[in-house]
């Protein structure tokens, strides 16, 4: 994958993410901003399916598991509406929360993401 892309992701979800900790620990529910923030998450995965599909066709096909890359590229895709989801019929402070970790999760699936394409040997 591009690593500028990756690093963008980063930087989104580890924002994201501590921003809904933040506002979750200190008793807000969940805002526009938190929704949002997890929204932009979920469009940036949306993108990494396009260029997965796309980058093997030009030539730049995973260096790892293409099983494990696509088993933790559908899994990051699920969890942002699945928060959000649980977030808005909750509505608790808990929820934003949980919204921060999910978005800390994908992070972490984000970098690992990176690893199996470029790094790791077949």
């Amino acid at each position: 994958m591009i690593l500028w892309f990756t690093i963008v992701q980063l930087v989104v979800a580890v924002g994201v993410g501590a921003v809904a900790l933040i506002l979750g620990l200190a008793g807000r529910r969940p805002s526009d901003l938190t929704v949002g923030g997890m929204a932009l998450v979920l469009v940036l995965l949306l993108a990494q399916v396009v260029i997965a599909i796309v980058a093997p066709l030009a030539g730049n096909p995973p260096v790892g598991s293409a099983l494990e890359y696509w088993v933790y590229l559908v899994s990051a895709v699920l969890i942002p509406p699945a928060s959000v989801f649980w977030a808005l019929i909750e509505r608790s402070r808990w929820s934003t929360v949980i919204m921060g970790v999910a978005a800390l999760s994908v992070a972490v699936m984000v970098w690992r993401m990176q690893v199996i394409w470029t790094v790791q040997a077949a």
